[in-house]
């Protein structure tokens, strides 16, 4: 496998070919997909272009080694899910690095996500053994109510590409905790570390056909024959809401369970009583986080009048500062957008909220060159109709906008299809738990910046997604309540 005009690392190891029942296989039509390192342009490598019958036979390995898998004993499922996380941790270094050419986020960025992304399966090995049922007597008092947790089925879980270690393991953790068997589809943009960890899984021990792994340039078809397919059970899927309606039409013509975590347009709330330092600190985690590519980014940040002047000072300082590079780089802090589409979308959105009356304090204009960058940017008086107050950013962008009273703030950040993220920062703990009560999203970072948790509910409400991922609740996605009443 080459690396792409003799530039770049030879990443052939993590391109060996589709993951199916627990070998490495080309795909039916020979199609390659070409894998490219967005701060440099150049060709890190190919993978498998796959097929409806690729896809089907990944089906069928999942299909074959169910029975086998939901009969494993927890503790043995728990124990594979731990060797699991003990083989990331030790092999951290080599996997963000990984993470880092393929998607491009900065070196920082991806250990992070590599630490992550461990911890879903040291979670879930835990969870695995503490799958429970209920006992209880019938209120007729004529028989006992016994209720059991059963594997769902076969899933097919569809990941994005800004968190590719994480949002595999946040789904494939989950499942094999509940003795179901998987088709993971990654995004095409960042498959080696899919492939990467597919090796991983099976040095920790599980069994072939437990996990398969297929890269396709075609999704609709493959997804709708995978779906389509009365042996699939379960989707869970992670992506855009435009996406996730599509695939909740097609699953629906099999009545298959879904578990949808969808686009975000997180709102910021900084109070004239905050703590200044923690509110900077907090925004720029929420808006900075893997360079503002994340569904739980900041994406509208509004600042009480009697602060907003101190805070935008800060926030633009800080914002000039960061420096933009090369994700592998060790000294970046900003990394390159996934795509030129990516770089594309942010020059519009910030294009329109300037002609609307915003103004520009640093950032705002793509230098050129090699790689797809785009600056640090923070831009004022937003207006609440600029496209970028309702559509997800996904870049380093912060807007900022100007609000007097706690009611006018709950109602602009709830002023918008989605619910999935939200974050309040003030010293009244009394005004944060009434706010936080008050908005419309699934998640509230209440002064602090980062909401994610393997041990915690993630997901969002309204146009946000469906079902939760994290916590007892990522668990009990994958299995089927039983009920047998019982007379004795």
């Amino acid at each position: 496998m080459d690396a792409g005009s003799g530039s770049g690392p030879d990443l052939s190891a993590h391109a060996r070919g589709l993951f199916i029942g627990g070998a490495w296989r080309d795909g039916e039509t020979g199609g390659r997909i070409a894998v490219v390192d967005p701060s440099t342009e150049a060709v890190l490598a190919h993978v498998p272009d796959a097929t409806v019958a690729d896809a089907v036979a990944a089906v069928d390995a999942a299909a074959a080694a169910a029975p086998a898998w939901a009969a494993t004993p927890p503790r043995r499922r728990s124990e594979i899910l731990r060797r699991c996380f003990e083989l990331m941790v030790e092999r951290a270094d080599a996997l963000a690095t990984l993470i880092s050419l393929e998607n491009g986020k900065a070196l920082r960025d991806a250990r992070g996500e590599v630490a992550y992304a461990a911890e879903f399966f040291r979670w879930n090995a835990e969870e695995a053994v503490r799958i429970s049922g209920d006992f209880a007597v019938a209120p007729a008092g004529t028989n006992r109510i016994v209720v059991d947790y059963q594997p769902i089925g076969i899933a097919v879980l569809i990941t994005p590409w800004n968190f590719p270690a994480a949002m595999a393991t946040r789904k494939i953790a989950p499942a094999l905790a509940a003795g179901c068997t998987v088709v993971l589809k990654p995004a095409s943009e960042t498959p080696l570390t899919a492939y990467a960890l597919a090796d991983l899984y099976a040095e920790a021990g599980v069994p072939a056909g437990v996990v398969n792994v297929i890269t396709t340039s075609t999704p609709g078809p493959v997804t709708a024959a995978m779906l389509g397919d009365p042996r699939v059970r379960k989707l869970s899927f992670t992506g855009s809401t435009g996406v996730g309606r599509i695939l909740l039409a097609e699953a629906a013509k099999s009545v298959i369970s879904c578990s949808m975590e969808l686009g975000g347009n997180a709102p910021v709330i900084v109070f004239d009583d905050a703590d200044l330092d923690v509110a900077i600190e907090g925004v720029m985690l929420a808006k900075m986080r893997n360079a503002g590519e994340a569904c739980t980014a900041a994406n509208r940040i509004y600042v009480q009048s009697g602060i907003h002047d101190a805070f935008v000072a800060r926030l633009t300082e800080r914002m000039t500062a960061l420096k933009v590079g090369p994700g592998v780089d060790p000294s970046t802090e900003c990394g390159p957008m996934i795509t030129p589409a990516a770089v594309a979308k942010i020059g519009r959105l910030v294009e329109d909220a300037k002609q609307r009356g915003g103004t520009v304090l640093c950032g705002g204009t793509v230098a050129g060159g090699t790689g797809y960058f785009y600056p640090p940017t923070v831009i004022t008086d937003v207006a609440p109709d600029a496209a970028m107050a309702h559509e997800e950013i996904f870049g380093p962008v912060a807007p900022v906008s100007r609000f007097d009273t706690e009611d006018e703030v709950v109602a602009r950040a709830n002023d918008t299809e989605y619910g999935l993220a939200a974050y309040v920062f003030t010293r009244d703990i009394g005004r944060g738990l009434r706010v936080s009560s008050r908005l419309e999203a699934g998640m509230i970072g209440l002064n602090r910046g980062l909401v994610s948790d393997p041990a915690a509910p993630f997901g969002g409400v309204k146009q946000s997604g469906l079902g939760r991922e994290g916590g007892h609740h990522g668990v009990l996605e994958f299995l089927e309540p039983k009920y047998v009443a019982v007379t004795f």
